[in-house]
């Protein structure tokens, strides 16, 4: 069938990308799914800082690939082996497709998926195949940014039908990598402190859940004056402008002496140190961001014994997302997840240009493109 895409073929085109045109809007031909494969008609697809990485190749990709892996959508079709799902269920993409068998899988770190790892960076579906016609490849096995995708089953979750599109696409990333990595990954407890280096939208979606976790205080710390004032209303109890000079000084104030988790969602190295000094002795530091390959983090070696600090890394949230995605749909419904208040724009599938444009800013926290 003959699919619009928006196709990234060459990574590292310069900003501002309404102006270089790095996603092109084109017909494609998808095949139809195989076994295990799900076709979606998708209705929203978000922007996240993982796509932007992909076209500045600061996360390099095999090209062409279609982008976009926050998503959700309806399906239309089912391939052989789809036990469990029907033609009309709308379904929120995983972005690591998890097997259940290896393992990781086994274990119940399904984000850590061996196969799956290897599928997203063959840009192919969990099988191995590609159903996107002339050796395009498949982003995250998603490619959200299509009118249509096929797509693994072990990378789909079953939602409520009357959940609105636009809403529950924000739960395949921004939700559960933030609300995940504070539940799942860091298991923050009511009263302790927590501060947030990072107020896009996945920072934002870890500030959602330290509030309902019952983190306090909550700082929440960025470089933008805007992302401050939306935190407050979200449920900081203190914001820091992370260009203060005395930044540093101000969390550990508001903290008591350092918090007991920061969270860094920025994908930067320096930021990570800063997150990492902030914390108190025997706190924990928790980083969602991805930075380029090549950069590296230090911290004082000892203090890593003697202050019984401790590092973690949290991919997707640590997430089980067949798990965690229905129980952070279930709190939104019930109000203790405000997770429309992170979708700031709306836009179509060629406006997508100058949408990471307004991302890359930092001018948006969630933008999803709406198709018809």
């Amino acid at each position: 069938m003959k699919v619009r895409a928006a196709v990234l073929r060459e990574m590292g085109l310069p900003a501002p990308y309404a102006q270089s045109q790095p996603l092109k809007i084109e017909t494609l031909e998808l095949a139809p799914p195989g076994p295990g494969e799900l076709l979606v008609r998708v209705r929203a697809a978000g922007l996240c800082h993982s796509d932007l990485s992909v076209i500045d190749a600061s996360r390099p990709r095999v090209m062409p690939m279609v982008l976009g892996h926050e998503a959700a959508g309806d399906i239309v079709a089912l391939g052989p082996d789809t036990a469990g799902f029907a033609v009309g269920d709308q379904v929120v993409f995983s972005f690591v497709p998890s097997c259940g068998h290896c393992a990781p899988c086994a274990s119940g770190r399904a984000a850590l998926c061996e196969p799956g790892a290897r599928a997203n960076t063959a840009g192919t579906l969990l099988s191995g195949a590609r159903r996107w016609a002339n050796d395009t490849h498949h982003h995250l096995g998603v490619s959200a940014f299509a009118e249509m995708t096929v797509v693994s089953a072990r990378s789909a979750v079953r939602v409520d039908r009357d959940l609105p599109a636009e809403i529950a696409a924000l739960f395949g990333c921004a939700v559960m990598t933030g609300v995940g990595a504070v539940v799942n990954t860091a298991k923050v407890a009511a009263g302790e402190s927590v501060a947030i280096f990072g107020l896009g939208g996945v920072g934002l979606a870890a500030l959602l859940g330290a509030q309902a976790s019952g983190a306090h205080p909550l700082v929440a710390i960025d470089v933008l004056p805007a992302k401050l004032e939306l935190a407050r209303t979200l449920g900081a109890t203190h914001t820091v402008l992370a260009t203060d000079a005395d930044a540093l000084e101000q969390i550990r104030a508001a903290t008591g002496g350092g918090a007991h988790y920061a969270f860094e969602t920025v994908g930067s190295e320096q930021v990570l140190a800063q997150a990492y000094a902030a914390t108190r002795r025997g706190g924990t530091t928790v980083t969602m961001g991805l930075p380029h390959p090549q950069k590296m983090f230090s911290v004082p070696a000892v203090s890593l014994v003697a202050e019984e600090r401790t590092v973690k890394g949290s991919y997707m949230g640590s997430a089980v997302p067949s798990r965690d995605i229905p129980r952070f749909v279930a709190l939104y419904r019930a109000g203790r997840l405000p997770v429309d208040k992170l979708l700031t724009h709306r836009l179509r599938l060629d406006e997508i240009n100058g949408a990471f444009d307004r991302l890359k800013r930092g001018e948006a926290v969630r933008q999803v493109v709406v198709f018809d």
